[in-house]
């Protein structure tokens, strides 16, 4: 079996903005009034919502479920919903009712925040996914229930823009967004949450009153901290977000086409296998550490090749191969010979020859539908286990590597490391400036794998976990803060960090994922949800 199995499986409204096009309310960073909220101004179906599906609805079933089928909720109800208005309502009617609350809009969580057996009622937002332009803040306003690929064609169509989000067209722009999201272009224009300009969320205050609360990144702005902490700081924190403003950090103007980043017309993909067969220990070693190695030496801010993207898979010997997949825009400076020479780089020395399975140069809008790029099956069961990489793979963590994906005991081609390029414009940005607090890594590193039979689950967890601890044994089982890893990333959320057995001796979990910026986000979370209304296995903790 090729490593085909890695790359698809860890994977009507018009773009014009009509009915968006002037979506803001007319007040301000202040408090948003549900009673002026139409449908026309939200960009949404006129009539659509609330929906309200029970536990004897034929929808339940599908409605109940995220994307990761290892958790199935059992909620009183699914409240589906089309306007910030609607929002308002469902929360406050959960809050009055002593209801635990939960929200969903793409379902791509790594974990059981939202299908857990002690949430009551989900919000459903998947419904709302206009896109389009507001003048009044000369942003573009997306809803949080907008997928990834809806945003990029709205975007692209309309205006030839985009923004620097993350390659599965599925994922739901609501977590997305707040828990720092990168992709294909990130490298060169930063992470999706840089763009943030202003961000709507639906809180819940002290008297336990929902309420509609818009705030920016003016540093004028009094609720300038909400906006802040949806900066990187995760979702199901400190309310539902119902919308995002996007424009590009120092974008001036009122030209939409100049305030996010243009869109690249044509890009280089290519998809190389290097063959289990003939790779010895040796040779796996020298190609981990040269991907490792052209990052390290091609990620400064302003170098050419951060137009160039990839992702190594390093899949189980069971798999046959060990993939790469490549995107590079077509208009940088000797794109195709960048492209050739990258794949050259990463294969010398290696011992084996590497097979090209595809190398085209095809449109970008139809790159974005890639499968070299993708995000889980929707009809799978996974675990990922994630981790920032600030220098070279250490000897010990390419022994791990080795010994893991070649163990005898545990043959499944599914079994796998995501390595994804990192860097570049992403560590311009200071690590307090916004949420995320990495800005010095030069890849993002999973361990990861995907099966289908509830019977499996304890052999595939059991193999991940192992995996990971001994991929981290350096720093006490977990990617530790030591200036060779940067902790752990929010959107592939992993609540194994809070577990003594598997996080014996590393920092906290609260440190691995947010470092120095917690206590600012502990802040936030007193300020605007204080009766942790909105909370989940690892969700943002009142402060003592």
């Amino acid at each position: 079996m090729t490593s085909t199995v890695s790359r698809r499986r860890f994977v009507k409204r018009t773009a014009t903005g009509v009915g968006v096009a002037a979506v803001g309310t007319g007040l301000g960073a202040g408090v948003f009034a549900p009673s002026v909220a139409t449908a026309a101004e939200e960009g949404t179906s006129a009539g659509f919502g609330p929906v309200t599906v029970g536990s004897s609805d034929h929808r339940y079933a599908d409605l109940r479920r995220g994307t990761n089928q290892r958790f199935e909720g059992s909620p009183e109800n699914i409240q589906l919903v089309g306007t910030t208005g609607q929002v308002v309502m469902a929360v406050q009617g959960a809050v009055t009712a002593g209801k635990k609350i939960a929200v969903r809009s793409g379902g791509h969580c790594y974990e059981d925040f939202v299908a857990n057996p002690a949430v009551k009622v989900v919000i459903d937002l998947s419904a709302m996914n206009a896109v389009g332009f507001d003048e009044t803040r000369n942003a573009f306003v997306v809803q949080a229930g907008a997928k990834l690929g809806q945003v990029y064609e709205r975007l692209f169509k309309g205006w030839g823009v985009t923004v620097p989000g993350g390659a599965c067209p599925t994922v739901g722009a609501g977590g997305h967004i707040q828990g720092g999201g990168y992709g294909a272009l990130s490298r060169k224009h930063g992470l999706i949450s840089d763009h943030l300009y202003a961000v709507e969320v639906v809180v819940v205050d002290k008297g336990g009153t929902a309420k509609a609360v818009i705030a920016t990144r003016e540093t004028s702005d009094p609720n300038r901290d909400l906006w802040w902490a949806h900066t990187g700081g995760g979702g199901g924190n400190f309310g539902v977000v119902t919308r995002y403003w996007l424009r590009a950090p120092g974008a001036t103007g009122s030209n939409p086409a100049k305030l996010l980043p243009e869109a690249p017309s044509e890009v280089w993909i290519s998809t190389v296998n290097w063959p289990w067969a003939g790779l010895t220990k040796a040779g796996f070693g020298r190609l981990m550490k040269n991907y490792a190695q052209w990052h390290i030496d091609h990620s400064a801010p302003g170098a050419p090749e951060l137009s160039l993207f990839s992702e190594l898979k390093p899949s189980h010997k069971a798999a046959g191969a060990i993939s790469l997949t490549v995107q590079v825009e077509a208009s940088a400076p000797g794109a195709e010979q960048m492209l050739k020479d990258f794949v050259a780089y990463i294969g010398a020395g290696t011992g084996v020859t590497a097979q090209v399975a595809e190398h085209r140069k095809v449109p970008w809008l139809h790159a974005t539908q890639w499968t070299g790029f993708t995000g889980p099956d929707p009809l799978f069961r996974f675990k990922g286990k994630p981790a920032y990489q600030r220098k070279n793979f250490t000897d010990a963590q390419v022994d791990a590597m080795y010994r893991h994906l070649t163990r005898t005991d545990y043959e499944y081609p599914a079994a796998l490391m995501l390595i994804s390029a990192y860097g570049g414009k992403v560590n311009e940005i200071a690590p307090a400036a916004t949420a995320v607090a990495q800005r010095d890594s030069i890849l993002k590193v999973q361990t990861a794998v995907l099966w289908t039979d509830p019977a499996d689950d304890a052999k595939h967890l059991a193999w991940v976990r192992e995996f990971f601890r001994d991929l981290y044994s350096e720093t006490g089982g977990v990617p530790g803060l030591d200036g060779v890893t940067d902790g752990m990333f929010i959107n592939y959320a992993d609540v194994d960090v809070k577990d003594p057995a598997w996080n014996p001796s590393g920092p906290p979990w609260q440190q691995l994922y947010y470092k120095g910026n917690y206590a600012a986000l502990q802040k936030a979370k007193a300020k605007w949800d204080p009766r942790n209304t909105f909370s989940h296995a690892l969700s943002i903790e009142l402060p003592s």
